[in-house]
């Protein structure tokens, strides 16, 4: 649960997934995280082998992020978080 727990994860790989794979697209996706937590949760899912880094040889450098295999099996799982997420919303506000 270490890869995917925490508050940002599971809404970083939601956003990556929808094409939102810049750190800047993220930064303005996120504002409630700061700019530090957002680099070391887009690092810890690099070591952990659910995002992959990519560096284009381009001036300036673009760096993207991209959800690899081992990345696209958890999908499922935050897609029942979300699912859940958003039953809890509507049964708490009721």
């Amino acid at each position: 649960m270490n890869k995917i727990g925490g508050k940002w994860k599971p809404v970083i790989i939601h956003l990556i997934r929808k094409d939102c794979n810049r750190f800047s697209m993220l930064q303005k996706a996120i504002p409630e995280i700061s700019k530090q937590m957002l680099v070391n949760q887009l690092r810890e899912m690099e070591d952990d082998s659910i995002l992959e880094r990519i560096i284009y040889a381009e001036i300036p450098p673009r760096v993207e992020y991209k959800i690899t295999g081992y990345g696209q099996t958890l999908l499922p799982i935050i897609d029942s978080m979300s699912e859940w997420g958003l039953k809890d919303l509507k049964k708490s506000s009721k």
